[in-house]
């Protein structure tokens, strides 16, 4: 157990250095000896739970190579952490399915299509995150696949552009980040200026690969407004 308790401060202590980037192919290599760990962790502060939803994703990626039906366990954890029937918030999961989609191509065409059924409301029993606080998660999981894998979400669009007009603000700024990681179209235009111009001042946590950062809602619009329609 102290040998555990050891290994688990190791690996914190990892993912709190400044070179913490230099730390994941050992990580990943540990397989699925880091998962536990690692999934304690998407609980920590913003900056935390990013890196270690970057973990999580490399050490899917090598388990995917060589042991496929593990790593494809781990997604089916991330789904259960999603459902009502877990009983879990699920905090963190969302940026740990998307990391791990970016990261391994095996585990994303198989499992992509699920990541957007989280931020779609057909109004009947599906799949769609009714809490607020995860849903912006939800939204950010979608960005950040759209802008590793563009071309595999096309389809997304329509279900991003409904996220401009969410119950919940900072759930709109996350959406507009999202439409920005896709190919500009002038369709997207109307609505983002229309939340650009509303001036929503609520914060939007984001992540540049390294560590956190805020913008406001209507900033974010703005930002996806630049994006150059084609």
């Amino acid at each position: 157990m102290a040998r555990m308790r050891a290994a688990k401060a190791q690996l914190r202590s990892c993912l709190q250095s400044e070179d913490w980037r230099s730390h994941l192919p050992e990580i990943a290599e540990a397989g699925t000896t880091s998962v536990g760990p690692l999934f304690s962790f998407l609980l920590l502060d913003p900056c935390m739970m990013h890196r270690a939803a970057v973990a999580l994703g490399h050490t899917c990626a090598v388990l995917a190579c060589h042991e496929p039906e593990k790593a494809r366990n781990v997604v089916r954890r991330y789904m259960w952490h999603l459902s009502e029937e877990s009983g879990n918030i699920g905090w963190g999961i969302p940026q740990a399915f998307a990391e791990t989609l970016v990261e391994s191509p095996l585990l994303a065409k198989e499992f992509h299509r699920i990541l957007i059924t989280y931020v779609i409301d057909l109004g009947k029993e599906d799949n769609y995150c009714d809490n607020g606080l995860l849903r912006r998660s939800c939204y950010w999981a979608c960005g950040r696949f759209c802008g590793a894998k563009p071309e595999w979400c096309l389809t997304w669009r329509e279900w991003l552009l409904k996220g401009l007009r969410d119950v919940d603000i900072p759930c709109r700024g996350y959406a507009a980040w999202a439409l920005g990681q896709l190919p500009g179209d002038f369709m997207d235009q109307p609505l983002l200026r229309e939340l650009a111009q509303a001036e929503f001042h609520e914060e939007c946590i984001l992540f540049d690969g390294h560590t956190t950062y805020t913008k406001t809602v209507s900033e974010l619009a703005l930002e996806a407004m630049a994006k150059e329609p084609r």
